[in-house]
């Protein structure tokens, strides 16, 4: 596993000149003009926005690619502008019109026009990676996504969505990855075999954005470097690099050296002795992450619903807030983090060993039975595999604990090969129905599916509850909507195949000479622009 020593650290920043020259002297502090993160980055695959989807991934793209509509900075309560300076919803609640926001430019010097727009989400449709159900679920496919989504002078974008759906929900997608504008001709340009520019897009940007990508060296760093053409001016810091370090202790030894500006992924034990170093200062904010246990109904005894709610009772939920998770994470047990429209807090499991095994026998596995359960070598989910492999042994259930990178889980997760898995879900854009669609969404068991969302991944099949999802998409009347989530995340929590566990905080910790670090809920509203160094 990759660990960045010194003399390699030093190394990389003399790399960096002319943006920054690193003195002798100063060599216990990052260049003033460049942030060191340090985190785990081994869910990086891809970093076309169109294909995108991982959470670290999503981050980045989220500081090279404007998009459509955003969520700034400034207020990440209220949705503004990005791309697009102003919009219109049709009376029929189906076609709306976005006014490009003039003298836009890409890195490249090219114009961004409406024309970019309309190709960035037409090639997400047409592609339909791992993202394009997000576009899809509105009617739109490979063969009349050009017709329905399309530039009608350089300066308006017309999007029309065949079903009437919330329009707040179609206008958050507008600040979704997936309504990243990227720069036609320079993709275009690098196209190959007919891919869209896919296999380009995975190493390199053609954005607009306040950063543009240097390098992504896999398992080791991401470089990125300010636009100092970007709409909303130059970003305060010219560089910002990502450092792939993922155990805990070695954030800590290079933030207290001066190695790194950030540590992203310390542990309560790590954090507790940086309360009386006068240089770090440790910043907590609610975060909208859930992390769960899918369950694979393929795996026979899973697709009893007694023997998942059984799985749901022996998996010690506080005791895990109360310890090794104390203060980054609460119990929290439907698929709408709270701080969402809609959210709720319903937690009704906690461990009950007798009343698991009462369950367990129902279905005819008196003696419980085995299963393999995947996790990430990153923490917390080492810790979280092993004390559910512990709880889960007292009702009978033999857990055995497969070990990888965060890759390899995501892969096994994506071809439906893992029997347990643990892992963590991010929202996609501020409206209930991000997480919905993907938890709930289950009509479709054929293999490619039209998307693959959470239910197909675990081969749940619910074509009723996928009904009401969309319902609950549909309706315009606010209140009826929030309680149609509420009801519908009950269901999904008492009989789906997801074992949720907790909703995270955020705990960041940096040197203290950092300032304006961004507080969103999720990946999607951290914006490097605005940090600075005093």
């Amino acid at each position: 596993m990759f660990k960045l020593t010194r003399r390699q650290a030093l190394a990389a920043f003399s790399a960096m000149a002319p943006v920054a020259t690193w003195s002798p002297k100063v060599e216990a502090a990052t260049p003033r003009d460049a942030l060191v993160i340090a985190k785990s980055i081994d869910d990086i695959i891809t970093l076309d926005p169109g294909e995108c989807y991982e959470l670290t991934g999503i981050e980045i793209c989220t500081n090279l690619y404007d998009r459509i509509l955003r969520y700034e900075a400034d207020d990440l309560s209220k949705m503004v502008g990005g791309i697009a300076e102003s919009w219109e919803v049709g009376a029929d609640g189906k076609t709306y019109t976005f006014k490009i926001r003039p003298g836009q430019k890409f890195m490249s010097g090219n114009a961004v026009t409406a024309e970019d727009c309309a190709w960035s989400l037409q090639r997400v449709v047409i592609m339909n990676k791992t993202s394009g159900f997000l576009l899809t679920q509105f009617g739109w496919n490979k063969d009349n996504v050009k017709e329905l989504v399309k530039a009608t002078s350089p300066d308006t974008l017309v999007i029309n969505v065949p079903a009437a759906f919330a329009p707040t929900l179609v206008l958050n997608m507008m600040t979704s990855i997936v309504a990243s504008v990227v720069d036609m001709k320079t993709a275009l340009a690098n196209e190959k075999d007919g891919d869209l520019a896919n296999a380009w897009l995975k190493t390199n940007s053609a954005s607009s954005g306040a950063y543009k990508l240097v390098a992504w060296r896999p398992n080791e760093s991401v470089t990125l470097e300010a636009n100092p053409a970007f709409r909303l001016g130059a970003p305060k810091l010219r560089r910002v690099i990502m450092r792939h370090v993922p155990e805990p202790g070695s954030q800590r030894l290079q933030l207290e050296r001066g190695d790194i500006d950030v540590a992203r992924g310390l542990t309560p034990d790590q954090l507790t002795p940086l309360a009386a170093n006068k240089d770090i200062r440790v910043e907590s904010f609610p975060g909208a992450n859930n992390f769960y246990a899918i369950m694979n109904l393929k795996h026979g005894p899973l697709a009893d619903v007694r023997v998942r709610r059984a799985v749901k009772m022996l998996v010690d939920y506080q005791a895990m807030a109360n310890t090794f998770l104390k203060d980054r994470f609460f119990v929290h047990q439907t698929f709408l983090p709270i701080g969402y429209f809609g959210a709720t807090p319903y937690n009704p499991f906690k461990l009950d060993v007798e009343g698991a095994k009462r369950l367990l026998a129902e279905a005819g596995y008196p003696n419980g039975f085995e299963v393999r359960l995947s996790a990430n070598t990153n923490n917390p989910f080492p810790q979280i595999a092993q004390a559910m492999q512990q709880t889960m042994a007292l009702g009978g259930i033999k857990v055995t604990i497969a070990s990888g990178d965060a890759r390899q889980v995501i892969g096994e997760i994506r071809g439906r090969t893992f029997q347990m898995a643990v892992i963590s879900w991010a929202p996609d854009y501020f409206d209930p129905h991000t997480n919905a669609d993907f938890f709930v969404q289950g009509e479709d068991m054929s293999d490619p599916p039209k998307a693959r969302t959470g239910p197909w991944r675990a081969s749940w099949l619910i074509p009723e509850l996928t009904a009401e999802m969309r319902k609950a998409a549909q309706e315009l009347d606010g209140k009826k909507r929030e309680q149609m989530y509420i009801e519908l995340q009950k269901k999904v929590t008492d009989e789906g195949p997801y074992v949720w566990m907790f909703q995270n905080n955020w705990v960041i910790a940096m040197r203290s000479n950092l300032q304006g670090y961004p507080k969103g809920l999720f990946e999607d509203q951290f914006f490097y622009r605005t940090i600075s160094k005093t």
